[in-house]
Protein backbone atom coordinates (compact mmCIF):
# COMPACT_ATOMS: atom_id res chain seq x y z
CA UNK A 1 0.00 0.00 0.00
CA UNK A 2 1.50 3.36 -1.12
CA UNK A 3 0.69 6.10 1.40
CA UNK A 4 0.31 10.03 1.09
CA UNK A 5 0.51 11.98 4.31
CA UNK A 6 -0.21 15.83 3.05
CA UNK A 7 -2.21 18.91 4.25
CA UNK A 8 -6.10 19.07 3.86
CA UNK A 9 -7.50 20.76 1.34
CA UNK A 10 -11.09 22.99 1.34
CA UNK A 11 -12.35 20.34 -1.35
CA UNK A 12 -11.49 16.85 0.40
CA UNK A 13 -14.44 14.81 1.10
CA UNK A 14 -14.43 13.45 5.36
CA UNK A 15 -18.05 12.82 5.43
CA UNK A 16 -17.46 8.98 4.63
CA UNK A 17 -14.08 8.85 7.25
CA UNK A 18 -15.34 6.73 10.08
CA UNK A 19 -12.30 5.88 12.86
CA UNK A 20 -15.09 3.97 14.88
CA UNK A 21 -14.94 7.11 17.82
CA UNK A 22 -17.81 8.62 17.06
CA UNK A 23 -16.41 12.15 18.86
CA UNK A 24 -13.14 11.97 16.54
CA UNK A 25 -15.61 11.48 13.23
CA UNK A 26 -17.56 14.80 13.93
CA UNK A 27 -14.27 16.55 14.89
CA UNK A 28 -12.86 15.19 11.56
CA UNK A 29 -16.17 15.65 9.56
CA UNK A 30 -17.36 19.05 10.93
CA UNK A 31 -14.65 20.81 12.42
CA UNK A 32 -11.23 20.56 11.32
CA UNK A 33 -12.10 22.30 8.38
CA UNK A 34 -13.30 25.15 10.29
CA UNK A 35 -10.01 24.94 12.68
CA UNK A 36 -8.34 25.28 9.53
CA UNK A 37 -9.16 27.40 7.11
CA UNK A 38 -11.46 29.52 8.74
CA UNK A 39 -9.96 30.11 12.38
CA UNK A 40 -6.21 28.87 12.02
CA UNK A 41 -5.99 27.57 15.09
CA UNK A 42 -4.81 23.73 14.16
CA UNK A 43 -3.96 22.01 10.53
CA UNK A 44 -5.52 18.69 9.54
CA UNK A 45 -2.78 16.33 8.15
CA UNK A 46 -4.16 13.41 6.12
CA UNK A 47 -3.50 9.85 5.33
CA UNK A 48 -4.02 9.09 1.97
CA UNK A 49 -3.91 5.34 0.47
CA UNK A 50 -5.95 4.50 -2.75
CA UNK A 51 -7.14 8.00 -3.03
CA UNK A 52 -8.86 7.14 -0.14
CA UNK A 53 -8.68 8.84 3.24
CA UNK A 54 -7.38 6.86 5.67
CA UNK A 55 -6.20 8.65 8.60
CA UNK A 56 -5.47 12.04 9.69
CA UNK A 57 -3.60 14.29 12.92
CA UNK A 58 -4.32 17.52 13.14
CA UNK A 59 -1.82 19.63 15.31
CA UNK A 60 -1.56 22.89 16.64
CA UNK A 61 0.70 25.35 18.74
CA UNK A 62 0.87 25.30 22.12
CA UNK A 63 2.87 25.64 25.04
CA UNK A 64 3.71 23.65 28.56
CA UNK A 65 4.49 24.96 31.88
CA UNK A 66 7.57 24.26 33.11
CA UNK A 67 6.42 23.55 36.36
CA UNK A 68 4.62 20.48 34.81
CA UNK A 69 7.17 18.54 33.47
CA UNK A 70 8.73 15.89 36.08
CA UNK A 71 11.99 17.15 37.87
CA UNK A 72 14.39 15.53 35.95
CA UNK A 73 13.63 17.50 32.63
CA UNK A 74 12.63 21.18 34.55
CA UNK A 75 16.22 21.01 35.27
CA UNK A 76 17.47 21.01 31.62
CA UNK A 77 14.78 23.60 30.48
CA UNK A 78 14.39 27.58 31.27
CA UNK A 79 11.94 29.04 33.63
CA UNK A 80 8.98 29.97 31.69
CA UNK A 81 6.18 28.86 29.49
CA UNK A 82 7.83 26.36 27.12
CA UNK A 83 6.63 25.67 22.93
CA UNK A 84 5.79 22.57 21.76
CA UNK A 85 3.65 21.05 18.90
CA UNK A 86 0.44 19.18 20.32
CA UNK A 87 -1.14 16.48 18.08
CA UNK A 88 -4.39 17.75 18.99
CA UNK A 89 -6.32 14.69 17.32
CA UNK A 90 -4.99 11.33 15.26
CA UNK A 91 -6.98 8.85 14.22
CA UNK A 92 -7.28 5.65 11.63
CA UNK A 93 -10.24 4.58 9.34
CA UNK A 94 -11.90 1.35 10.90
CA UNK A 95 -10.83 -0.61 7.59
CA UNK A 96 -7.18 0.90 8.06
CA UNK A 97 -6.41 0.25 11.63
CA UNK A 98 -3.36 -2.08 12.42
CA UNK A 99 -1.39 -1.32 8.79
CA UNK A 100 0.75 1.31 10.74
CA UNK A 101 -1.04 3.93 9.52
CA UNK A 102 -1.18 5.56 13.23
CA UNK A 103 2.76 5.42 13.48
CA UNK A 104 3.42 7.10 10.29
CA UNK A 105 1.11 10.24 10.90
CA UNK A 106 2.94 10.14 14.56
CA UNK A 107 6.06 10.16 13.09
CA UNK A 108 4.96 12.80 10.38
CA UNK A 109 3.96 15.39 14.08
CA UNK A 110 7.48 14.09 15.26
CA UNK A 111 8.88 15.12 12.06
CA UNK A 112 6.92 18.57 11.89
CA UNK A 113 7.93 19.14 15.56
CA UNK A 114 11.72 18.78 14.87
CA UNK A 115 10.81 21.26 11.73
CA UNK A 116 8.80 24.01 14.21
CA UNK A 117 12.03 23.85 16.09
CA UNK A 118 14.35 25.27 13.42
CA UNK A 119 11.58 27.79 12.36
CA UNK A 120 9.96 29.38 15.53
CA UNK A 121 10.77 27.17 18.39
CA UNK A 122 10.20 24.11 19.37
CA UNK A 123 10.71 22.02 23.04
CA UNK A 124 9.22 18.86 22.52
CA UNK A 125 5.53 17.17 21.26
CA UNK A 126 2.59 17.33 23.94
CA UNK A 127 -0.53 15.19 23.60
CA UNK A 128 -3.66 14.54 25.93
CA UNK A 129 -4.16 10.86 25.53
CA UNK A 130 -7.13 9.18 26.13
CA UNK A 131 -6.96 5.87 27.87
CA UNK A 132 -7.18 3.37 24.95
CA UNK A 133 -4.46 5.39 23.26
CA UNK A 134 -1.88 5.86 26.20
CA UNK A 135 0.10 2.60 24.99
CA UNK A 136 0.44 3.89 21.99
CA UNK A 137 2.14 6.59 22.66
CA UNK A 138 4.06 5.67 25.73
CA UNK A 139 5.88 2.91 23.26
CA UNK A 140 7.00 6.13 21.47
CA UNK A 141 8.79 7.83 24.22
CA UNK A 142 6.10 10.03 25.64
CA UNK A 143 6.12 10.53 29.52
CA UNK A 144 3.23 11.27 31.68
CA UNK A 145 3.26 14.88 32.91
CA UNK A 146 0.95 17.05 35.50
CA UNK A 147 -2.41 18.51 34.69
CA UNK A 148 -2.18 22.55 36.13
CA UNK A 149 -5.15 23.51 35.25
CA UNK A 150 -8.32 22.64 32.60
CA UNK A 151 -9.27 19.78 34.11
CA UNK A 152 -12.55 18.08 31.65
CA UNK A 153 -14.34 16.81 35.54
CA UNK A 154 -17.34 15.54 33.28
CA UNK A 155 -15.64 12.94 31.01
CA UNK A 156 -12.31 10.63 31.78
CA UNK A 157 -9.63 12.33 31.90
CA UNK A 158 -7.30 11.73 29.32
CA UNK A 159 -3.68 11.48 30.52
CA UNK A 160 -1.50 14.84 29.32
CA UNK A 161 1.99 13.16 27.62
CA UNK A 162 5.35 15.33 26.51
CA UNK A 163 7.96 14.19 24.23
CA UNK A 164 11.06 16.23 24.62
CA UNK A 165 12.89 16.98 20.95
CA UNK A 166 16.09 15.29 22.29
CA UNK A 167 13.98 11.99 22.81
CA UNK A 168 13.00 11.92 18.89
CA UNK A 169 14.08 9.69 17.68
CA UNK A 170 16.09 9.67 14.00
CA UNK A 171 13.07 8.43 11.41
CA UNK A 172 14.26 5.15 10.00
CA UNK A 173 12.20 4.14 6.25
CA UNK A 174 8.71 3.79 7.04
CA UNK A 175 6.93 0.46 6.03
CA UNK A 176 3.09 0.33 5.71
CA UNK A 177 1.10 -2.48 5.38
Amino acid sequence: MTLRIRRLAPTDDRSQFASGNPDVDCFFQRFAGQNQFRHHIGVTYIAIAAEVIVGFVTVTASEIEIDALPDERRRQLPRYPLPVLRVARLAVAEQAQGRGIGKALLRFALDLARKTAEVVGCTGVVVDAKPAAQAFYLKYGFEPFALLEGGLLDRPEPTPLFLPLSAIPPLPPLRIR
